[in-house]
């Protein structure tokens, strides 16, 4: 019997992270700033959905749009404070100016990190080369997942590369979860279960009011469905 897929929702705040998890999320994605991609949150905002919800909470560390690490000390600074709070799952990822992984920038999140689980984000999508990125992160402790859409552009461009990298996990640099994310539709579910991936993350879909409106436990449980229990 495969195991059941996950599904991570998006939250913004306590209110999304109630419903997500009413709705069958198995983990929330928690940023702010949904304007500039996904931004990391207040510590306070950290605090009240630890205590509102107990599936897991992967937080955002990324201090500004785009996909360059900035102040790697203020990065570092925001990992501690997040952990403070009480956050133990993280979000992360970032490249240089070529589009190589910034492996300077992550090693030194990572190790702030201690061992914690954390997601590469979306940034291999905009990598120059994403085997050799997955290459070069293969060793660092704690990542367990990339959060990609296989194309910066979305899953419809990326289907193939999805598939691909679906077929090579256990690889060198292919071990980690794929969570399958960005411009991600319930019609692209089927084949893509059929490939083995097994991690799904939704932000948008999780709101038919738009952004603007917060997520709703309803659109979160169709997508449970569809996914199986």
């Amino acid at each position: 019997m495969s195991k059941r897929a996950v599904l991570e929702v998006i939250a913004l705040d306590v209110e999304d992270a109630v419903a997500a998890q009413a709705g069958g999320a198995d983990r929330l994605e928690l940023v702010t700033d949904m304007a500039a991609d996904g931004l990391t949150p207040a510590a306070a905002t950290v605090t009240g959905i630890r205590a509102a919800v107990d599936i897991p909470v992967r937080v955002m560390l990324r201090l500004a749009d785009g996909f360059a690490a900035g102040e790697v000390d203020r990065l570092v600074g925001a990992a501690c404070e997040m952990r403070a709070a009480g956050a133990d799952e993280f979000v992360l990822g970032f490249l240089d100016a070529d589009g190589s992984v910034d492996l300077g920038a992550v090693e030194r999140v990572a190790r702030e990190l201690e061992g914690c689980r954390w997601t590469f984000h979306r940034a291999i999508d905009r990598a120059a080369d994403r085997e050799a990125l997955r290459k070069q992160l293969a060793d660092l402790a704690g990542l367990d997942t990339y959060l990609t859409a296989g194309a910066a552009d979305g899953v419809d461009t990326g289907l193939p590369t999805l598939l691909a990298e679906a077929g090579r996990r256990g690889e060198p640099g292919y071990e980690q979860q794929l969570l399958v994310g960005g411009g991600l539709r319930l019609e692209h579910v089927p084949l893509l279960l059929k490939a083995g991936i097994d991690g799904f993350h939704i932000g948008g879909a999780a709101r038919p009011g738009g952004w603007a409106g917060p997520v709703s436990a309803e659109a979160v449980a169709e997508w449970r469905r569809v996914l199986g229990d």
